[in-house]
């Protein structure tokens, strides 16, 4: 039930009157040399769109390209940064820097799995389970399923990886007399959407998306670097008219794009 497959890439206003591009191309058109840190970033462009860096594969560290460009490690850090803002670049702190995969575009519409489209994009997929327990409906989750306190559920937590990234956050609350092996299920080896979507045929499908600033667990569960949004979808189903689940899909906002496509009849 569960790839949104988001990539939303939120529209920051600059308070600066010029872009960095506008003044880069006016230093070319007056004779100027552009400056050093947009050399060290076309180098790393050019490099991934020959082929020489493919996704994945390490870029030279700030220390490293002080010394290949003969930069201060200010503007090195510039460059680093200003490739990261424009997705071509991934940063892990303590790692390094890595050529970033493209970012996938998933359909707000549907409903796919998430193991088979990262496959499909010819990825590995891997799911980490926190948790897949059973529990009963508090305060707090019985009006996530519209039902009484005490009710029977099943909580999972599961951080979904592309690639070894972690790429989804699925934390879900499962009706137990819709799906009642749900607790016992191994979402290692299949994915909750896979199972209900067998056990449970959807009938009806709500959702919604924002974006928001991550808390402490989700930031370290998905590996985010500091002041790094999120997108997150709510989602809920419904099957054999009782609503049976309800999820909360968050995704690093830097790596995923949001879109929806339909026709329009006359």
């Amino acid at each position: 039930m569960d790839s949104p497959s988001l990539t939303s890439r939120g529209a920051v206003k600059s308070t600066r009157p010029r872009s960095s591009g506008a003044m880069e191309a006016n230093l070319r058109e007056a004779g100027q040399p552009s400056p050093r840190y947009a050399a060290i970033k076309q180098s790393i462009s050019d490099a991934v769109r020959d082929g020489r860096l493919k996704p994945g594969d390490r870029v030279p560290s700030e220390a490293e390209l002080v010394d290949q460009f003969d930069v201060s490690r200010m503007t090195a850090n510039r460059a680093l940064r200003e490739l990261q803002a424009a997705g071509v670049i991934i940063r892990k702190a303590g790692i390094g820097s890595f050529i970033a995969e493209q970012r996938p575009i998933g359909q707000m519409i549907e409903i796919r799995n998430i193991a088979e489209e990262i496959r499909a994009r010819g990825h590995i997929y891997r799911a980490r389970v926190i948790q897949n327990v059973a529990e009963r409906s508090s305060a707090e989750t019985a009006p996530l399923l519209e039902v009484p306190i005490g009710t029977k559920l099943f909580h999972s937590i599961i951080v979904h990886h592309e690639a070894e990234f972690p790429i989804q956050l699925e934390e879900r609350f499962v009706l137990a007399s819709i799906a009642p092996r749900y607790g016992d299920m191994d979402f290692t080896v299949t994915t909750p959407n896979e199972y209900l979507t067998r056990i449970a045929p959807l009938e009806r499908v709500e959702h919604r998306v924002c974006a928001m600033m991550p808390d402490e667990r989700t930031r370290a569960m998905l590996g985010l670097d500091p002041g790094e949004p999120v997108l997150r979808m709510t989602r809920r189903t419904w099957s054999r008219s009782r609503l049976a689940s309800h999820a909360w899909l968050t995704h690093p906002g830097s790596r995923f794009e949001l879109s929806a496509a339909f026709s329009i009849d006359d």
